[in-house]
């Protein structure tokens, strides 16, 4: 998918991903494309410091309290969704020079600390660690889409056998949640100005 994305010349500057999206295969193919990302990583995944292998689980222990920011990830239901994050460069994977680094991403619970989630990350070197913070948090706002259509439109609803079917029930449901998530925002948006709905009545 990815690969078809890419070759149509679609503007992507970032790849975000889950845990399971997160192992060699696909961070070497993105970076072979150049592509920036932040993807998800669990805490056995193993990265090179000092000269040895340390699972990223551990990492947390070697940040000084002052190296762990509070920043929010994007809105949540109640507020901000805010932890504290920490990062750390890690070495070049390769001889050969680049604009692009490496760095590990640490996230972590502010009512409990040990409550960690860990990240990948391959971006430009001049990046802010703000900016990682948002395509981190940027993920969930395409979980929160799909259990909507799940909801609203039916998106898992579906009783098929083959490839084409399931891709024709899935743009469908995908398009008419995309309507309706349009709808929505006009509604939203009219009711702030303090105008009457034209689809209250309907």
């Amino acid at each position: 998918m990815l690969a078809r994305a890419f070759a149509t010349g679609l503007p992507v500057n970032w790849v975000a991903g889950d845990t399971i999206y997160g192992y060699d295969e696909l961070r070497l193919f993105l970076q072979g494309h150049q592509k920036n990302y932040v993807l998800a990583v669990p805490e056995t995944h193993l990265v090179w410091i000092r000269g040895e292998p340390q699972p990223v689980g551990l990492l947390a222990a070697l940040f000084p309290k002052a190296s762990w920011v509070m920043l929010a990830a994007g809105e949540g239901g109640k507020g901000p969704r805010l932890y504290e994050w920490a990062w750390l460069q890690l070495p070049e994977e390769t001889d050969i020079p680049s604009e692009k680094k490496h760095w590990v991403l640490l996230r972590r619970s502010l009512s409990d600390p040990s409550e960690r989630a860990y990240y990948r990350v391959y971006a430009p070197a001049n990046t802010p660690l703000a900016e990682l913070v948002r395509i981190a948090g940027s993920r969930w706002r395409i979980e929160e889409g799909y259990e909507q259509a799940k909801g609203e439109v039916g998106l898992d609803q579906y009783e098929v056998r083959g490839y084409r079917a399931w891709y024709r029930h899935v743009t469908l449901a995908l398009l008419a949640h995309a309507v309706l998530a349009v709808l929505r925002a006009q509604i939203n948006a009219q009711e702030k100005k303090g105008e009457p709905s034209r689809h209250a009545s309907r």
